[in-house]
């Protein structure tokens, strides 16, 4: 059975979770925020609370990667969180993810025409790594001359259409 300081501080977890996913992770802070709040619990209790979430493990950046290149509704609800507190503490990696995702959807939803407006937004982004990226997109891009898919894609269609009468 939790014990009644555990209870008073359940109230009062969720606004300490939030806080901690703002990057505040200052107990002596977060203990004077809720006070004023109602709470009536020790200060160490909000800190055992605190250690307690510094210490749990972190993931190998392979699950991390797992996570950001997966659907999100596919992830778990404990990987989502974990995943928004990871983002939350790293902007860079959070625009990575957002454009990582973007960039499988136009793939999966064969939206092929929203190119250009990704890589300006990729651009506009300081991520290395993606701008290294976008120049061979666009270095493969103007290798190709425009429409060279349009008669590929014809000729398959008339040979598909032959075969079937």
């Amino acid at each position: 059975m939790a014990a009644q300081s555990d209870l008073v501080l359940d109230e009062y977890k969720p606004y300490l979770d939030e806080r901690w996913h703002e990057g505040c992770t200052n107990a002596w802070k977060l203990w004077e925020e809720i006070v004023p709040l109602g709470y009536r619990g020790s200060y160490g209790r909000v800190s055992a609370y605190l250690r307690e979430k510094r210490t749990s493990p972190r993931p190998a950046p392979r699950v991390v990667t797992r996570w950001i290149l997966s659907r999100p509704e596919r992830l778990t609800g404990i990987e989502q969180l974990r995943l928004k507190t990871i983002l939350a503490n790293c902007p860079e990696l959070e625009a990575l993810t957002g454009h990582v995702r973007s960039f499988a959807h136009m793939l999966t939803e064969r939206q092929g025409e929203r190119l250009p407006q990704w890589l300006d937004a990729v651009r506009q982004d300081d991520l290395p790594s993606l701008h290294t990226l976008a120049a061979g997109i666009d270095r493969a891009r103007a290798e190709v001359a425009p429409g060279a898919f349009d008669g590929a894609r014809d000729h398959a269609a008339g040979a598909h259409h032959r075969r079937k009468m």
